[in-house]
């Protein structure tokens, strides 16, 4: 799963984040999954912590990244676990709380 060749989300990867099975999956898994197909770079995304990862996402208006943030949006397990705010203008963050011994 990659960007496109005009680097966008591909489709394949757009269904992995939007189905992602969490129950079956490491979390830390899909965030490097919405990492690589996130355009900008560090810019545009901040991941910190480690038993608490605290994820910041910034589309900076790309269409792209409105597609990333749209499937992780599908995706009602991530969204409702994790969701912490959004404001206006594509700025998203999220708070993960991972398990012991992951």
């Amino acid at each position: 799963m990659a960007l496109d060749n005009n680097g966008y989300p591909d489709d394949e990867s757009l269904e992995a984040i939007r189905t992602w099975d969490l129950s079956k999956k490491h979390v830390t898994e899909l965030l490097e999954l919405v990492c690589e197909n996130w355009q900008y770079g560090e810019a545009a995304y901040n991941l910190t912590g480690k038993r608490v990862l605290k994820l910041e996402l910034h589309t900076y208006g790309w269409s792209g990244n409105e597609d990333v943030i749209d499937a992780l949006h599908h995706n009602f397990i991530f969204w409702s676990m994790y969701w912490v705010k959004h404001v206006r203008g594509g700025h998203y963050y999220f708070r993960i709380q991972l398990k012991e011994g992951l």
